[in-house]
């Protein structure tokens, strides 16, 4: 090969690439993401020689040399990582740089460190572009380890710290995963709605929509700023309009003229309009409308109670019911007076809805979606997955790749019930009773998943008696066609059933339930109208991110939990 067709050496090759060539700059911003420098598979030592612009947040910061330098280590969110940026005194002001909080954009030249160093490179400035400065002093996030508890009382900081950052990437990787795997499969994503006058579980712990007290506290302040008219105001007005008709009766047997008897008309206009409005005024009454002793929701906003919406089932069943396969994934809520770790007053769920499908396709489906969520985070998430495993539960990506992996045992409930008494009859101790017909608790769902069988647990065909209406009864008219997935660390990640088609069936299981049929007529309608088997299944998304994560608490799950007593921001 002639010299000149020779490759030149790769320290020339990287001196040649251009900054496009070498990192991903981002779409939209002047700057170079961290996540396309730390995290190639060389860590970013090929890039060394390239000049980047970075910009993030300190996560550390320190001057060395006698405040010749310093070293900060800068986090911009896109990944675990940080990225070691090196700043000389001559530079900028180092004091201002080093605070943990403080926001810099930097220019520089990204070098390999020296041998020995954790680092496999990092950037030396040239160009501080600007600064967001912080008073370490009042900063309320300092670089030392805070517990999750006292994070919840600073939602509007707690995403610069590692661990909710890292949950935040998580979160939004199992929502793509979550849209990938319907959309992948053909299901329709289906807006159901947040404001419903229907409640899908038949639980009564739902939020209110309503504008009453607003407008009754309207109304009070108005009413004090301008107080209704008086009985004798009101007789004053009746008065003239007697008065001004009885004009206008003598103009017209005087044969005034038109003019004349125009302007009396429309003076006694004026005065019936005058008294329409203080007899109006005069019904006005302080407090909320009322009719026979019961609240008059016909005066409120949708004229009749509405609530925030507890489940997105009943309406995305009117969609599976016309085009086949969809999903709904949205926030729900539930006024639950519980403070445990494990329940929150506002939620996501994602709720998929199979036509032409039963209770099998139902279990086989749930397994497909959380296997597809474990691979998917395992594949694009590993990295935030390596931290959840140092920081809190080194067990977390073994149990995401278990879930992966294995077939999920499918046993009855009664099946359920028969190994729990065993284990009882064992000497294991439950807090909650075991016997047929009971809902399973927490600790009876673990320990079937957790402790039988240490791998994912499908139970189905549960007591009617427990479930919702909608499910649909079996042959033996004792049970319904209902699953729940059961997985370690969580219990139930996913509750579904093969929903009631038969018209007169549903119709009874309303009624047996002391349920109205009225506000569920639409609901009867899918079933009077080109009925159709179909199933379906909710997951609730904050417990698979406690399953997937090893977090204790769903509170720290969510960017914004709300609980009560607590709906900060």
């Amino acid at each position: 090969m002639a010299e000149t067709d020779q490759a030149p050496p790769q320290s020339d090759q990287l001196a040649a690439m251009n900054l496009t060539d070498a990192v991903e700059k981002h779409a939209f911003s002047d700057r170079v993401l961290i996540r396309s420098i730390v995290g190639r598979p060389d860590g970013g030592a090929g890039l060394s020689g390239q000049k980047v612009r970075a910009g993030g947040w300190v996560k550390t910061g320190r001057e060395q040399g006698k405040g010749t330098f310093a070293f900060l280590e800068l986090n911009d969110g896109s990944c675990p990582a940080n990225l070691q940026v090196i700043v000389d005194a001559g530079v900028a002001v180092l004091s201002k740089l080093v605070a943990t909080g403080t926001c810099v954009v930097v220019d520089g030249i990204l070098k390999v460190p020296p041998e020995g160093t954790r680092q496999k490179i990092e950037l030396r400035v040239e160009k501080v572009v600007s600064v967001g400065e912080v008073d370490p002093a009042k900063y309320p996030i300092p670089k030392t380890k805070l517990t999750l508890e006292f994070l919840r009382d600073h939602l509007h900081l707690r995403s610069r710290t590692n661990t909710i950052a890292a949950l935040a990437r998580i979160r939004n990787a199992l929502a793509f995963a979550t849209h990938s795997f319907f959309q992948e499969h053909n299901f329709l994503y289906v807006h159901t709605p947040i404001i419903t006058t229907s409640d899908c579980e038949g639980a009564g712990e739902m939020f209110q929509v309503t504008t009453l007290i607003s407008e009754s506290e309207k109304l009070e302040k108005e009413l004090i700023k301008s107080p209704p008219p008086s009985e004798a105001d009101i007789e004053a007005a009746r008065q003239l309009v007697s008065e001004r008709g009885e004009a206008v009766k003598q103009l017209k047997a005087a044969k005034a003229s038109k003019s004349d008897i125009t302007a009396s008309v429309a003076e006694l206009n004026k005065a019936k309009e005058n008294l329409s409005k203080l007899e109006e005024r005069s019904k006005l009454k302080p407090g909320i409308p009322k009719k026979d002793g019961k609240i008059d929701y016909t005066q409120d906003f949708f004229a009749r109670q509405a609530f925030l919406t507890v489940s997105g089932q009943l309406q995305v069943e009117t969609y599976a019911c016309a085009v086949s396969n969809v999903y709904t994934f949205g926030p729900t809520f539930r006024a639950e007076q519980s403070h445990t770790s494990r329940h929150l007053a506002e939620f996501w769920m994602v709720e998929p809805e199979i036509a032409f499908a039963d209770l099998q396709d139902d279990m086989k489906c749930a397994e497909a979606y959380v296997k597809y969520m474990c691979n998917w985070l395992l594949d694009k998430c590993l990295d935030d997955m390596e931290f959840m495993a140092k920081s809190y539960d080194k067990g977390c990506i073994d149990r995401l790749k278990m879930v992966a992996s294995t077939p999920f045992v499918r046993i009855t409930y009664t099946e359920a019930v028969e190994l729990l008494e065993e284990a009882v009859k064992g000497g294991k101790k439950f807090e909650n009773e075991v016997k047929w017909g009971i809902d399973l608790a927490s600790e009876h769902e673990r320990f079937l998943t957790e402790v039988k069988f240490q791998k994912p647990v499908i139970v189905y065909n549960y007591p009617k008696g427990i479930k919702a209406f909608y499910m649909r009864l079996n042959d033996d008219l004792k049970t319904v066609a209902a699953m729940d997935v059961l997985v370690p660390k969580v219990g139930e990640l996913i509750g579904g059933s093969q929903r009631e088609e038969r018209y007169d069936v549903i119709r009874e299981r309303i009624s047996e339930m002391g349920l109205p049929l009225e506000p569920y007529e639409w609901y009867l309608d899918l079933r009077r109208f080109g009925t159709v088997k179909h199933c379906g299944f909710g997951l609730g998304f904050e417990r698979m991110i406690l399953f997937a994560t090893g977090i204790d608490n769903i509170r720290d799950v969510i960017p914004f939990p709300r609980y009560p007593g607590r709906a900060d921001l």
